[in-house]
């Protein structure tokens, strides 16, 4: 992740605005927390582990976080706040001959933003699906749009028995597996291009029919 501009959502937590120099420390340690997380586990990953990695202190992080799940919070919501190309996507229409094509792009960027985030990405989901409402809230808050889009197109379609939101939510969680574990489906032969093609073509078809 690039290093951030001085922001107001940049704050220490004493409450005082982050020059640039704090904001760069607090992405360096978001940064490190990042790369950690592909081999240690939310509960295995310590802080000095992180303030070690990029050669600050322990007490360093502590001026920025309470504690590491507080770290791979911050991470979580710069990682959904990526995703507003997903929603221009969405909000395009998805009939007609060039739906297909929108579709695709959709699913090639969900599986690339897993692809650039998935340590992150993977840690957000278990964390929330062992119970943790602060993840859980991140991770709905990320995938609503997507799911509010999908819901509404199937919506318009009005099929008897298909309830929107349900078939939303149906279809954002099979984008979550495929960009997950689309890597082990090569062993059984299939691409990564395979994926994206029959990913996309389920979703359009259950969104438009067609």
């Amino acid at each position: 992740m690039a290093d951030p501009e001085p922001s107001d959502a940049a704050l220490a937590l004493d409450g005082r605005a982050l020059g640039r120099r704090g904001a760069q420390t607090r992405q360096r340690l978001l940064d490190a927390t990042a790369r950690l997380l592909e081999d240690n586990g939310l509960r295995e990953l310590r802080v000095v582990d992180i303030a070690r990695a990029v050669d600050l202190a322990p007490a360093t992080f502590y001026q920025y976080f309470h504690d590491v799940e507080e770290a791979v919070l911050a991470l979580s919501i710069a990682v959904g706040e990526e995703t507003s190309v997903l929603s221009a996507l969405v909000a395009q229409s998805w009939s007609g001959p060039g739906g297909l094509d929108v579709v695709r792009r959709l699913v090639e960027n969900f599986i690339a933003n897993w692809d650039r985030h998935r340590a992150v990405l993977r840690t957000r989901n278990l964390a929330a699906q062992e119970g943790d409402q602060r993840f859980r809230a991140v991770r709905n808050a990320a995938l609503r749009p997507l799911t509010e889009g999908i819901a509404s197109k199937v919506a318009a379609r009005g099929e008897q028995g298909v309830t929107p939101y349900a078939a939303g939510a149906a279809m954002v969680s099979m984008l979550e597996r495929m960009a997950a574990f689309h890597t082990d489906l090569e062993a059984y032969g299939t691409s990564r291009a395979e994926v994206v093609e029959t990913t996309a073509r389920i979703l359009h078809r259950t969104a438009t029919g067609e």
